[in-house]
């Protein structure tokens, strides 16, 4: 599966986003703020530090690192497709 559409997906289920779909979320798109379509706060962002840590084991480190990375879903498959251990 496309790595930015599973990100979506998991994004929608851990966080229990009622009435969004894959669709609704851009990958340009801000994840936080008062652009975003979806709504995220400080606390969704650790649940996204864990999430990814339990989905690809991926550690984000330190806060500067989590803001570029959760910037978007593009900014957020980057930082994957960098980070993930292979296989």
């Amino acid at each position: 599966m496309e790595l930015k559409r599973r990100l979506k997906e998991l994004i929608i289920r851990e966080l229990k986003l009622a009435n969004v779909t894959v669709d609704d979320i851009a990958d340009d798109g801000p994840l936080f703020g008062p652009d975003s379509a979806l709504g995220l706060d400080s606390l969704d962002a650790v649940e996204l530090v864990v999430l990814l840590q339990k989905e690809f084991g991926v550690e984000v480190g330190d806060r500067e690192t989590a803001t570029a990375a959760f910037t978007s879903i593009d900014s957020l498959a980057a930082f994957l497709a960098q980070k993930m251990p292979p296989g």
